[in-house]
């Protein structure tokens, strides 16, 4: 019933606080989301400055344009605010997974007692430059990290860290899924 709901915009944030802080990093999956990295404004600090500008980082889900998210944007910021779309990516193709199965069997080879699974991140990599050109990619990221290591937490942090362990797993994998092609 909560998977179903996740997939019912009007239920997804209730639902997501009710499931709470677990699940929390599913939110950026669920919805587009919008950050505010740069503001420009006056150049005195006496003068309160006659107009701000205020850059945002929009990242919108598959499928979905600009537009989409400024249909979004428009009732919060109200209609005397200009919107001008500057650059927009459209992300990678489709998947194609017919690589999956072999990058698993890498992993249960390494791993018996493992299950490699598909994960979808909420960041972009280089990987949507390559699906331009017809190149499919994968985010190959073979791990085993110690019970109680918070990777999401720790993945960008400012003291990002994976134990030493975790380097020769993902090594030694990458190396058997190279020798495999």
């Amino acid at each position: 019933l909560a998977i179903r709901g996740l997939l019912q915009p009007p239920l997804t944030d209730r639902l997501l606080d009710l499931l709470g802080e677990q699940l929390r990093t599913m939110d950026p999956l669920l919805h587009h989301t919008v950050s505010p990295t740069i503001v420009n404004g006056g150049e005195k600090i006496n003068v309160i400055p006659s107009e701000i500008t205020l850059e945002l980082d929009a990242r919108l889900l598959p499928g979905y344009v600009p537009d989409d998210v400024i249909g979004e944007l428009r009732p919060i910021i109200g209609p005397e605010a200009a919107i001008e779309v500057v650059a927009f990516d459209p992300g990678p193709a489709e998947p194609n997974m017919g690589l999956f199965d072999t990058l698993g069997a890498i992993l249960r080879d390494a791993d018996p007692d493992g299950t490699p699974i598909p994960l979808v991140l909420p960041g972009v990599t280089d990987a949507r430059f390559f699906s331009r050109l017809g190149i499919q990619t994968y985010g190959f990221l073979p791990m085993t990290l110690p019970p109680g290591f918070n990777f999401s937490q720790t993945i960008h942090a400012a003291d990002e860290r994976i134990p030493a362990a975790a380097v020769d797993f993902g090594t030694e994998a990458i190396l058997a899924a190279l020798q495999r092609f």
